[in-house]
Order: C-alpha cells, then structure tokens, then sequence
C-alpha cells in the first residue's frame, strides 16, 4: 500500500512539474499552467481600464478568481511533492527548500495577496500592491520552451561580469550627481537642491534617457554634462555587449553539439536486467562504466527515468547503453551459436562451461531481450550467443564487426 501511494505520488510530480512531449497528462498540466499565468495577466491589465471594468468587472473577477485558485492549487501540489524535486534530502528539508526557493516564493505570492484582505481589510491597498510580483510566474513558461531558457543560462553564466558592469554604473552614476550637484547648486539652487537631484540627472543621462526636466546652465555644467554623456553611452553599451557575447556563445555551443551529434554518430543496445545481473541494486556513478559508453536512458515499468548518478538499477529495468561506433578497419571475428534443446550447456551456468580461457560470451540474445553475461548467467534453450574465440563450433556462423 505504501509503495502504491509513492508511486502515485511521484506520478503527481511528473504531472506537475515540466513534463516531456510523450506524457500527454504532464503536456496538458504545463499548458493549463501557462493558460493560466496569460488569463491572469489579461485580467489584470484589463481591469485597470474604467470602461471595460465597469461593463465586465464581474467576468474579469471571476477569471482572476479561477487562475489564483489554480495558482493555489499548483502550490499545494509542489509542496506536497518537493521530495522528488530534492531527492538527496529529508522530506520535510525538502518542503522548506522549495517554499525559501525564488520560484517557491513567486507562487506563494501569486495568490496570498489576493486572500489576505479577507482578513486583513485595512491593507488591501498594499496587498494589491504586491500582487504585482504574480507577473515573476510568467518565468513558468521560461521553463517550458527551451529557447527561452537560453536566456536564464546567459544571465547566470555572464551574472559576475553584469555585477560588475552594473557596480562601475553606480559609482559613476553616484559620482557625477555629486559633481554636478557641486557644480549647479549655486546657479539652480531650487533644481539642484540636494544630491537626489543631481543623482535624477545622472541616471537620465548616463542611462541615455534625458527627460529634459533637469539640465545644467553654467558653462562647466555644461562641459561636465557632455562629457557624461559621452561616457554614459559607453557604459550602457558593457551590458548589452557582455550579454550579447553570451548569446552568440550559448547558441555557439548548440550548434557545435548538433553538428557533433551528426558527425559522431552513437550506437545503442538494449539490455534487460536480470536478478543475477551484477549491476542490480548498484548505483549508476558506482558502475565504472568504459570511457566512450554511457547509460543514456533507463525504462522502469511505464516509467523512462533519467540515468543520474544516484539511481539504483533494479530486476526488471531496461537498459539503454550507448556508445561509439565500431571504426577501426581490423575486423573482429565472432561467432554466433543458437543453443537448441539438446545441447548440452541448456541450464548450466557460464562459469561452470567448458570452454577455453581465450573464449569470451560477448553477448546473449534471449528472445526480445539482449543481456551481458556473468559468470551466474544460466543458458537456456533459444539462446544465441555471440562469442569471440578461435576454437571450432559447429553450426557455429562467423560474424565480422
């Protein structure tokens, strides 16, 4: 009972979370989602307009209601199953994980702000305030489209160099209002009355904006401001650059591993694990697996588990290896044996056949299923195996690879 509830529960995580193409009912929650998120959005820029509130206000409301509903739903469910979002700790680490989580945050906020002037009615004007923040779930959908996300990965690769970019900004931001302060006081003393005024026109200018409602009348203020501007120009321009730099790179690196996947193709293999397999209840990272192969997927039941380091192999699991071709222009010998009923190895186990030490089973088809053999692997009727050996077999077929 307990192992169906956790199945059932990990199943509600597949569902909530970013699903793959293949689940429709993870595919259909992930458009739900953003459905949601957009209609929330409509609703609240709509509402802002008096006519179109004063005619709908009662259907605008009520979608409002429905998409913060689901917000609140969608929050319950990610808490219920943070465990499998942070599956190396404690259930109850993993909750609090989630909730203190930027985006754990973001969906508590997406719907608080709208139930808490039931009970608090003397602050509805700052929870509506807040119900801004409900637009950072619009990063939601940043996580369904993997274009999108190139620009997440370009922010948190290039994010010290857009620090720093953004620290030399403030000081110099910080630096010429004083100056200018110091410089028009004086001359405007009702325009620049204190620092805030000059760091209003430092940030007009520096940023390339220019309002026009604060500009300097002396002749230094005047030299000072065009240089400023000059600088400002520059200034702005290390951001953009430093971030355009990253997107040329980023999809650099995208074409390089399509046009890699294309010319180094990989060969796959299906291996079906049995009890005596020596890989069962080993972890992936513990396998030690040849330089050129690796597990690329495993099928669990119904399940396709992505192989992480940490995932135990169990009897029954589909595994799917892949590797390099075969290139070398020296071809292998090996030989490839049916074994029929009467043969005399049918329910003997590998180690105990006998058969020269230069002789190695390579591989075994059973049926549908391809397996790697081990000592304990018992032979049973039907079986083919593919051996590398330079004795003779009869009805024994020579395969070059």
């Amino acid at each position: 009972m307990e192992k169906k509830w956790h199945k059932q529960r990990k199943r509600l995580f597949e569902i909530v979370e970013v699903g793959y193409s293949l689940d429709f009912v993870s595919r259909m929650y992930d458009l739900l989602n953003v459905l949601a998120i957009v209609l929330n959005l409509v609703a609240s820029i709509l509402y802002t307009f008096d006519e179109i509130r004063d005619r709908y206000a009662t259907i605008i409301l009520a979608v409002e209601g429905i998409t913060v509903a689901f917000f609140l739903i969608d929050y319950l469910l990610r808490v219920f199953t943070a465990t499998f979002l942070y599956p190396d700790e404690k259930e109850s680490k993993a909750i609090l994980k989630y909730m203190f989580s930027f985006m754990g945050i973001v969906d508590l906020l997406s719907f608080l702000p709208y139930c808490l002037p039931v009970f608090f009615p003397a602050g509805t004007i700052a929870f509506r305030m807040i119900r801004i923040i409900r637009i950072f779930r619009l990063f939601r959908i940043n996580a369904y489209h993997d274009s999108l996300s190139v620009i997440t990965s370009v922010i948190v690769e290039r994010g010290q160099q857009l620090v720093a970019s953004v620290f030399i900004i403030v000081v110099l931001m910080l630096a010429s209002s004083l100056c200018m302060y110091s410089l028009e006081h004086e001359a405007q003393p009702e325009v620049f009355s204190n620092a805030f005024s000059g760091i209003w026109w430092a940030t007009s200018t520096l940023l390339t904006v220019g309002y026009g409602d604060i500009y300097p009348i002396t002749t230094l203020g005047k030299l000072f401001g065009i240089l400023i501007s000059f600088l400002g120009v520059g200034m702005v321009a290390i951001p953009t650059g430093i971030i355009s730099a990253g997107f040329v790179n980023q999809y650099s690196r995208i074409k390089k591993s399509a046009e890699y996947g294309r010319e180094a193709d990989m060969q796959f293999i299906k291996v079906y694990m049995e009890e005596n397999d020596v890989w069962i209840d080993k972890k992936i990272s513990d396998l030690k697996l040849p330089s050129g192969m690796v597990i690329s997927v495993i099928k669990r039941e119904d399940e396709i588990l992505i192989p992480r380091g940490d995932l135990v192999i169990e009897v029954e699991d589909l595994v799917v290896i892949g590797a390099e071709p075969f290139n070398t222009r020296e071809h292998i010998q090996l030989k490839e044996i049916i074994i029929r009923k009467q043969h005399p190895w049918v329910g003997a186990k590998i180690d105990e056949i006998d058969i020269s030490r230069h002789s190695i089973i390579v591989l075994i088809k059973r049926r549908s299923r391809t397996l790697i053999p081990n000592g304990n692997t018992v032979l049973r009727a039907g079986d083919k195996l593919f051996m590398y050996t330079q004795l003779h077999f009869s009805g024994a077929k020579d395969i070059e690879v």
